[in-house]
């Protein structure tokens, strides 16, 4: 170990007997920073097989006969692969809120090893990680694209290359929020294109996209349309979470 990472043991400790570490989704004190109490551990859904093996969606039961999903039958999507880590839902929703909009940085590389273990055959021939990108608008009002952070400590976990900004929002759309599937889809037509710069790193390549909420995948499909067009061979696609009904 060096002497930097030393500096930095050593000082993240007193901080810690000066501040004690809470738990990612509650109050609680625990043991380590960008850890969870035992209670919050304990209530969340980590998604395991059966699943789509397209899109990742959970089965309630498993079928050796069919293990693609009835929409991803009907119409294949624009990735070839797409697993989440866990589901979006009363447990999770907290501490992936407090990491999106209240600045809770430190949980990034507890979610980025959740994400590496969904299904580590993702990685396999990947070219390049990336990351949904914010629009520069709302990047200046957060300061920080919690999705690109994601993608970069889980590239680490891979020693794969990360190039975060490989699109680029080309419009500032609205909040997904509240709309429906058509209108989110509506919403963010269009909205998202190949940075010129990284042409080359996409043409014929596999890519992996990384973001933090799978909801009707609107956002994420605009994504893999804008790589798929640009040359991309393959793209791949890996959420922290997904609402039990996408």
């Amino acid at each position: 170990m060096g002497i930097f990472q030393n500096i930095k043991s050593v000082s993240g400790f007193l901080l810690d007997q000066v501040i004690p570490p809470t738990c990612l989704s509650c109050t609680e004190t625990v043991g380590n920073s960008a850890a969870l109490c035992p209670n919050c551990w304990s209530s969340l859904t980590f998604i395991s097989e059966p699943f789509c093996q397209t899109c990742g969606l959970p089965f309630d039961l498993e079928d050796d006969d069919n293990q693609v999903c009835g929409p991803c039958l009907k119409k294949t999507p624009p990735y070839s692969l797409m697993r989440s880590s866990l589901i979006y839902d009363e447990a999770s929703r907290p501490m992936i809120l407090s990491f999106k909009h209240g600045d809770q940085l430190d949980a990034c590389p507890t979610f980025a090893k959740w994400l590496a273990t969904a299904d580590p055959s993702m990685f396999h021939d990947v070219d390049v990680v990336t990351a949904v990108p914010l629009h520069w608008l709302r990047l200046l009002k957060r300061r920080y694209n919690q999705s690109a952070m994601m993608s970069n400590a889980l590239a680490k976990t891979q020693n794969l290359g990360a190039i975060p900004d490989l699109l680029t929002r080309q419009r500032n759309t609205a909040s997904q929020g509240h709309l429906t599937r058509n209108q989110r889809r509506a919403n963010v037509r269009g909205a998202f294109r190949m940075n010129p710069r990284y042409q080359a790193f996409v043409e014929d390549k596999v890519v992996l996209l990384v973001d933090d909420v799978l909801t009707t995948g609107a956002t994420i499909e605009a994504c893999c349309l804008a790589l798929r067009n640009a040359g991309a061979a393959e793209v791949r696609v890996l959420t922290l979470a997904r609402a039990s009904s996408s």
